[in-house]
């Protein structure tokens, strides 16, 4: 038996599909984009111009983010070695 995680699900056994990293990266791109046009306004006191970066930080970041998560799906680091549960 695996470690359960804290969210009561067992890491290990999760292989997180394309469609799933997709909304992860689309659900946090919103998140930050508000965070970014919120300092943007911040600082330079233009909503439209605020908004503007906001969305142009978004949709260079989304792509880095959805590249970045399956390349890591492809490197073993840190992962726990699979068992089989038989031998030939």
């Amino acid at each position: 038996m695996g470690h359960t995680g804290l969210l009561g699900y067992n890491p290990t056994s999760i292989m997180e599909s394309r469609r799933r990293s997709i909304v992860k990266s689309l659900s946090w791109r919103v998140f930050a984009t508000v965070i970014t046009s919120l300092v943007a306004y911040r600082v330079t006191g233009e909503i439209t111009f605020a908004i503007e970066i906001g969305l142009l930080d978004t949709s260079i970041k989304l792509f880095a983010y959805y590249a970045h998560e399956r390349t890591w799906l492809r490197i073993n680091y840190g992962n726990p070695k699979k068992k089989t549960d038989y031998q030939i």
